[in-house]
């Protein structure tokens, strides 16, 4: 600047009045030459982005602002490889996962800690350092000894980067399930002081040419990045109504301060003598803006941009000042009124000439002027024709205390991550598929902030484990309170009513959605549905308006009590594996690793017992006695697919052959067709099995003479 190098020149050659002018002539030269620094600061829409373009600039961070910052360094995905199912001509199912490495250069300055983060708008982590979804994470505070990250070292090897001097995260292992696999948009909540942070501090911290001055205008935060530091000096001073002057060899900031510190009057010094007076000119006020918006980042918005407005009447054009500044509503507000206020003042220039005597009187100087009301501002001096040359703007009154409301908030939900709970059961299938192995269902929920967990199975009781990909949906898992007895499975039982816990709300279905699936649970090995659900309060619901024991489940009606867990059912939490055939009368043991599970997981412990891949018991038990003392027994033959029966005609046998057996007392027979005949005394006991391609369906009992 050559207010700084001519008033150094100036000392030099003629001492301090020599210095005084040479600052004078180069603050002239400053303006000609340089004129007003055009606008390349910190803009509010640098701090949101995140980027990893090579060269992109990091901001030098005060006080406490959400930031984006560069990645800075990062590995290929890496992907993990799920395997369930298989066998008997059927392909195995792959499932895969994928996670990151990377780091995330934060501020170009030393910090003090990391509070939230944000992923996609969504709290990845909570302000008690909690994370939502897995990840290792690492913060190196931006000093100058730091050490080489682990992770990067690990890598890159003795090129590894210590990235000394900035203040960067690492992310180790961050799960992508949860962001259509792939890096998300992350912001950061950087705290690097600990407290607000004076606008002169700023100034102080970003150049060494800054000596000690007014302290300006106080924030919670700044991010100091854009064109230039001169940019960044500029929005500094314009924040708190002052500029930057000449001090010794370096500059300060010279803000509004209470008191004048000296009067003056025009004594018309100039070429010619005493006599020629300065001036005072009024701009039009039409040209004073009519509305000054003042845009900032709210801390109570979570740091998104807010913006702050005041207002006059009359005038024609709106200004607008954006402050990469974290501001509350209120202080944003003030600086509004106040910069309005201080347009309308300085709309009046008041230029005095002075003599020699009047070298030590600096721009920023506040004066009382002999003959003008109030206290003036000094904008600009100059060193003409052996005069000196004041150009002065009123002080205008800070604006009182304006209180605002940041608007509407809706801050991103930070709830904590609770246990994963975990259900793993074998039921019939859903749906019309023909299975060939037994399928196993797997449901996972957990508190109001869980979202996934990694699953693995073993089929050696956790002798190895085989991993299976993330978990569905969150479902909706609970436990029977209560049970009144009610009808059966062939109408709609009206009469019962189970009572559950959950943690998540239930909700009526109309015909119509009953039809399509809808509130259909799983209670302690049997299938339902449910039209009602009333809420009792306190997470207890009764259901009633029931359809009992479908899907061949109807043996296990009236079964369940108090303590039976509750599943509801839907495609969209529903996990299902499949298990190879021999474990047929064996278990499963499936586990879940979320986030809040520790180091151990979570494991539940399915029974494989083929009720996803046997008929169903065969049903319409029919006996009678013939004239010649025979008796012949019926029944009907059911399947597991075709449960909806379309055709209304019969449904299909899904199994190699039909084929039953029958024990009528101690006599063991196998027939092909569902009918028997033959001697038998009444009272004696029948049990009829349907033999499936893979075993036995449950059986159908009866009473020789009954029926």
């Amino acid at each position: 600047m050559a207010t700084l190098v001519l008033g150094t020149v100036g000392r030099a050659l003629l001492g301090p009045v020599g210095g005084a002018i040479g600052a004078l002539i180069g603050n002239r030269v400053d303006h000609a030459v340089l004129g007003s620094p055009r606008r390349q600061g910190p803009r509010l829409t640098e701090l949101s982005v995140q980027t990893s373009t090579y060269g992109t600039q990091m901001p030098a961070v005060f006080g406490t602002m959400r930031v984006a910052g560069p990645v800075i360094w990062a590995t290929d995905l890496v992907e993990a490889r799920g395997l369930t199912g298989g066998g008997k001509g059927r392909p195995a199912t792959e499932s895969y996962s994928y996670s990151a490495n990377f780091a995330v250069a934060l501020s170009g300055r030393a910090i003090r800690r990391v509070g939230r983060i944000w992923a996609d708008g969504r709290l990845l982590r909570g302000s008690a350092g909690d994370f939502k979804v897995a990840t290792g994470f690492r913060l190196h505070s931006g000093t100058e000894d730091q050490p080489v990250d682990p992770l990067i070292a690990s890598v890159e090897g003795a090129r590894a980067p210590a990235f000394r001097g900035i203040a960067y995260a690492v992310f180790e292992g961050l799960a992508l399930a949860e962001f259509g696999n792939r890096i998300p948009q992350l912001t950061f909540e950087v705290e690097a002081d600990a407290a607000p942070v004076s606008c002169g501090t700023i100034a102080q911290a970003l150049s060494p040419l800054i000596q000690a001055g007014d302290a300006g205008v106080t924030v919670s935060g700044f991010a100091a990045s854009g064109g230039s530091v001169r940019a960044v000096l500029a929005m500094l001073a314009d924040m708190s109504g002052g500029q930057w002057v000449a001090d010794g060899s370096g500059l300060r900031l010279a803000a509004p301060v209470s008191g004048a510190v000296g009067s003056i009057r025009d004594e018309g010094m100039g070429a010619a003598g005493p006599g020629r007076r300065g001036v005072r000119a009024v701009a039009a006020e039409v040209l004073v803006p009519a509305r000054v918006t003042v845009a900032h980042y709210d801390p109570a918005r979570d740091y998104q941009i807010g913006t702050q407005q005041a207002r006059r009447p009359g005038g024609i054009r709106d200004e607008r000042l954006e402050l990469a500044a974290a501001l509350d509503a209120t202080t944003a507000r003030t600086l509004a009124e106040t910069r309005l206020a201080r347009r309308l003042a300085e709309r009046v220039r008041r230029t005095v000439t002075l003599g020699p005597e009047a070298l030590d009187i600096d721009p920023g100087a506040v004066v009382t002027i002999e003959g003008e009301a109030g206290r003036w501002r000094v904008v600009e001096a100059a060193w003409e024709a052996m005069a000196v040359r004041l150009t002065c703007v009123p002080l205008a009154q800070d604006a009182p205390v304006q209180p605002a409301s940041p608007g509407r908030i809706a801050p991103a939900p930070d709830q904590p991550i609770g246990q994963t709970r975990l259900i793993a059961f074998e039921m019939p299938p859903l749906t019309d598929e023909l299975l060939t192995m037994p399928r196993l269902t797997v449901v996972a929920a957990g508190g109001p902030g869980w979202r996934q967990a990694s699953l693995s199975c073993s089929l050696d009781d956790g002798a190895s484990w085989m991993p299976l990909g993330p978990t569905a949906l969150p479902g909706v898992i609970g436990v029977v309170t209560a049970v009144m007895p009610g009808g059966d499975g062939r109408l709609i039982d009206r009469r019962g009513a189970i009572e559950v816990q959950v943690a998540e709300d239930l909700a009526d279905a109309d015909a119509a959605a009953i039809e399509a699936g809808a509130n259909l649970a799983w209670i302690g090995g049997e299938l339902i549905q449910f039209a009602r659900a009333a809420p009792l309060g306190q997470g207890r619901w009764r259901l009633t308006e029931l359809r009992r024991g479908l899907r061949g489940t109807e043996a296990m009606i009236g079964t369940a009590a108090p303590g039976a867990s509750f599943v509801r059912l839907d495609s969209a939490t529903v996990r299902t594996i499949d298990v190879p055939v021999t474990m047929l009368g064996g278990r499963v043991r499936v586990l879940a690793h979320g986030v809040g599970d520790g180091p151990d997981g979570v494991q539940a412990v399915a029974e494989v017992t083929g009720r996803s891949i046997l008929p169903p018991a065969p049903i319409g038990w029919r006996c009678r006695r013939g004239a010649d003392g025979r008796v012949t027994i019926g029944w009907t033959r059911r399947s597991r697919m075709g449960w909806r029966w379309l055709d209304r005609v019969d449904v299909p046998l899904a199994e190699e052959r039909e084929r039953y057996r029958i024990a009528i007392g101690d006599q063991v027979e196998e027939v092909d067709t569902p009918g028997w005949t033959g001697a038998a005394e009444d009272g004696v006991p029948v049990a009829i099995w349907q033999l499936g391609t893979w075993g036995a369906s449950s059986p159908l009992v009866g009473i020789v003479g009954e029926g």
